[in-house]
């Protein structure tokens, strides 16, 4: 739920997220960040205080106590490779800050990685793993995450977070710090929580998604483009085993999307991804992620914007008129909900059918249900065989009705672009 205020949150997990069967919120870092309008200002800590743009500390805990009680977990967004990009300021909690120098941790120079690469200790070379941990993102001061100080303290504030109740950590541009590093702040952290790690690996880098398993589950950014290439593309072919195709991270330690809040901006990708701006195909897409058993699945809820830059409404999405204005609010959207309860209905449940025909993908999830979706700008009539016993099912978001023979086989109509989902009944 990128840049929504704590309370907001609160509110739509008890209203609609706990009712739906989202399972947890990711939230963007709760801690204080430099002060302006653009959305990466989260992205640049100033201090491990928990107040920023979106609230309170008390507010934050707040929102993590209501959640919790709605069934909801809420994973933070940690920001723990680097510190602020900018020489001086004050960031939005009123800690001073300066280069290397962050007397609200504290941070000092020596707590700093000083690569002596490029003249300006900035990454030039993205294919050079020394590079890639040891050097700046762009002007972002990069901590020295084996500096076992520096791990105390980061390891100090996920605890902070822990103890308010937190149920995880998505840890941001993990890909740039060591994984032995993050390991050893992470065993400094009390209990077990739930940990994602941002790995930027589409084959031919530096790094490999791979090497972070240990601790935990880790972006699998090739399905994002893989879902780029399918539904936007036509490409279906390329859906086809890529469940067991080599250089895949392991699907139960994966984390997918059809996008998220970088890649919605162009970056990772360029110019092109799948998002709410693509309408129908949007949907396709999102209703394959939850409908298909890889991975763990992030559903983006967005706010609209024209240029990469642009930061967060003023108005509140609870307000009258927010979503689908100012904010997208794809999380409240028929596709995404229904799909949810389809996807909890079939876990567990194997993957069978699997049939791609021109524009038509579908397949099914055991004896449970079955989904046929139309990439195309035609109508379809296609007979699928299916695992579901014989009667009349209705689609799940659609109410399209669909029979079943005595052989499992159904006819099922698609009108372009569109989909069908079905259950059995419990």
């Amino acid at each position: 739920m990128f840049e929504w205020s704590w309370n907001d949150i609160a509110e739509e997990c008890e209203s609609v997220l706990g009712p739906a069967g989202y399972t947890a919120v990711q939230v963007s870092p709760p801690n204080e960040h430099i002060t302006g309008p653009a959305w990466w200002t989260r992205y640049q800590p100033v201090s491990y205080q928990v107040e920023s743009r979106s609230g309170t500390r008390d507010e934050f805990a707040g929102m993590v106590a209501r959640c919790d009680a709605a069934g909801v977990g809420i994973y933070a967004d940690a920001v723990i490779n680097h510190m602020a990009g900018f020489p001086e300021g004050t960031g939005v909690a009123g800690s001073a800050y300066a280069e290397y120098d962050y007397p609200a941790v504290p941070y000092t120079y020596d707590d700093f990685h000083h690569c002596g690469r490029n003249d300006d200790d900035r990454i030039g070379n993205y294919q050079d793993l020394y590079e890639v941990q040891n050097c700046q993102l762009g002007t972002l001061d990069d901590l020295d995450t084996g500096n076992p100080g520096v791990q105390a303290r980061i390891a100090a504030y996920l605890d902070d977070l822990l103890g308010l109740g937190v149920a995880g950590f998505r840890i941001d541009a993990a890909k740039h710090m060591h994984h032995d590093e993050i390991h050893a702040i992470l065993e400094l952290v009390d209990g077990s929580p739930f940990v994602y790690q941002e790995v930027i690996d589409r084959g031919g880098e530096a790094v490999s998604a791979g090497d972070y398993l240990r601790d935990g589950y880790v972006t699998e950014f090739k399905y994002a483009a893989m879902i780029l290439d399918a539904f936007e593309r036509g490409n279906l072919q390329v859906l086809t085993g890529f469940w067991t195709g080599d250089g895949w991270l392991p699907g139960d330690r994966a984390i997918v999307f059809v996008d998220n809040h970088d890649i919605q901006r162009g970056h990772a990708f360029g110019d092109e991804v799948v998002n709410y701006k693509d309408g129908r195909r949007y949907d396709l897409a999102v209703a394959f992620m939850l409908a298909h058993p890889y991975g763990y699945p992030l559903v983006m809820s967005s706010y609209a914007f024209d240029t990469d830059q642009d930061g967060p409404p003023g108005v509140s999405p609870l307000d009258a008129g927010g979503c689908d204005a100012a904010w997208i609010c794809e999380h409240r959207r028929a596709v995404q909900v229904r799909m949810v309860e389809f996807r909890e209905a079939t876990t567990g449940a194997d993957l069978v059918n699997w049939r791609i025909a021109d524009d038509v993908v579908s397949f099914g999830r055991g004896e449970i249900g079955h989904i046929a979706i139309n990439t195309g700008t035609e109508a379809a009539r296609v007979r699928l065989q299916t695992s579901l016993p014989p009667g009349r099912f209705y689609g799940l978001v659609n109410g399209a009705a669909v029979d079943v023979d005595g052989q499992g086989v159904a006819d099922v109509a698609l009108e372009p672009l569109s989909f069908v989902a079905i259950l059995r009944e419990n």
